[in-house]
């Protein structure tokens, strides 16, 4: 991992594990403090800061992962192409390219801002929730992907209406249609009118 001011602090020399802090946040988004990563999920949740990144081929398909099975929030769903967190002091841009290569092994050729999206969405299944201002971010990759299959079950690169079948057919993370469908109009700047987005 790229070591910066923001991540140096969370990088274990002695190879124990550390706690993984949250930014909290209040409803305009400004930093009101940190709490634990598990802790900010358990219900009702703390408002906190997340990164949804959407990545698109030359050919205007979106890059869908299925979260691998190991994890521990909506594990086996499938979802954009890269969700997280920033480190409590790191930019929500710099921390959309650093998880996109983590989990997935690619640099995005063009990653740019598109919006912010506030939610709140339970978990059904674990019984945690999303409270969550998230930074919405969409690009392109150019380069073969080699994800991280403790992160990444699978991937695939979808059209607009094979997205429609694959939503009605499979289980989607619960946030999934809120970022989409606040990032569209970048999405749609993106890629054009002709691929349907």
């Amino acid at each position: 991992m790229p070591i910066t001011p923001a991540t140096e602090t969370h990088s274990s020399t002695n190879g124990a594990a550390q706690a993984i802090l949250l930014e909290l946040v209040d409803e305009k988004g400004v930093t009101i403090g940190t709490a634990e990563k598990l802790a900010a999920h358990q219900a009702p949740g703390q408002l906190h800061r997340a990164f949804s990144v959407f990545l698109f081929d030359e050919q205007g398909r979106l890059l869908l992962q299925q979260r691998a099975l190991g994890k521990y929030h909506s594990p086996g769903v499938w979802s954009n192409t890269c969700c997280g967190h920033p480190y409590p002091g790191e930019a929500p841009f710099a921390a959309a390219a650093r998880r996109t290569y983590e989990e997935l092994g690619v640099s995005p050729s063009l990653l740019a801002e598109a919006g912010t999206v506030r939610y709140n969405h339970p978990d059904p299944a674990s019984g945690l929730v999303e409270q969550e201002f998230n930074h919405l971010f969409v690009g392109l990759v150019q380069t073969p992907l080699a994800p991280d299959p403790e992160e990444v079950a699978e991937t695939a690169f979808v059209t607009a209406q094979e997205l429609a079948e694959r939503h009605a057919r499979d289980t989607f993370s619960a946030w999934f249609m809120t970022v989409l469908d606040a990032a569209r109009p970048a999405v749609r700047e993106l890629t054009g009118p002709a691929a349907g987005w």
